[in-house]
């Protein structure tokens, strides 16, 4: 069975997806989920803290937890919230842990603050570093959304362009094989066919160095996103001799 390995509901501040009701949508497609609620330590928008109770979170959806439902947190990595973020995982025993890029330089990259006076190349270098420096010493499992600064990024041309950033992409997909962890494929811009094609070399440079397994995840914080171009990211994974996964209990699982 395919996992939904990235879905957000009430507990994520960015969402208000009941759980019942993504359940319902996955059983609808014959997918299993991971819900991976939000925890960015000292994030807040718009009056809501990006961090739940975790002891709250796993009574309340214990009696889902089973073959096709895991309980897992999207972690955001920064080195501000480091020590922060190794104490929230030591709470509960999450099946999977995300971790993933949402600032850089403690700015949240979804504003346009943060490209403010930085040319593409800058604020894409940037970006890529930081996700090198977290990663090499971060406690997670999956490698989340490596082209989520393109969702917001405000260039005429926002996507990831391997050739001019290849040396800052490697880098990452080094130390994510290295150290045994996974990329995810998060289909949220998979309605786009450039994004999709941007992210070709990207995964065959993974496969080159020796990455085999992704986890696909839809990034969805509403029912109709769970599971959503499932197809596209199938055929994609085929193509590039890839094996989809997920996770539970820490350990990777195949299907």
């Amino acid at each position: 069975m395919i996992f939904d390995s990235h879905i957000h509901t009430k507990f994520s501040a960015d969402s208000e997806m009941v759980a019942a009701d993504a359940l319902t949508k996955a059983e609808r497609l014959n997918i299993g989920v991971v819900f991976t609620e939000h925890f960015d330590y000292g994030v807040e928008v718009d009056g809501k803290k990006f961090t739940f109770d975790p002891a709250a979170y796993m009574n309340e959806y214990k009696n889902f937890r089973g073959d096709k439902v895991r309980l897992g947190v999207e972690v955001g990595l920064r080195k501000a919230a480091r020590v922060a973020k190794e104490k929230f995982l030591s709470r509960a025993d999450f099946d999977m842990v995300i971790g993933s890029i949402h600032l850089v330089d403690d700015l949240d990259i979804y504003y346009p603050e943060f490209y403010a006076d930085k040319d593409k190349s800058t604020a894409y270098k940037k970006y890529f570093r930081q996700m090198a420096e977290e990663i090499e010493l971060a406690d997670f499992d999956v490698l989340g959304h490596i082209d989520y600064i393109c969702r917001a990024a405000p260039y005429d041309d926002p996507e990831i362009d391997y050739a001019t950033f290849a040396a800052e992409i490697d880098e990452v997909l080094k130390i994510v094989v290295d150290r045994g962890k996974i990329l995810e494929l998060n289909t949220r811009r998979f309605d786009k066919t450039r994004a999709i094609e941007e992210l070709v070399p990207v995964y065959k440079k993974y496969r080159e160095l020796g990455g085999r397994c992704v986890t696909i995840g839809s990034d969805a914080h509403r029912v109709a996103a769970v599971g959503k171009y499932f197809d596209r990211a199938l055929e994609f994974v085929h193509e590039l001799d890839l094996t989809p996964v997920t996770f539970h209990e820490r350990g990777l699982e195949k299907f």
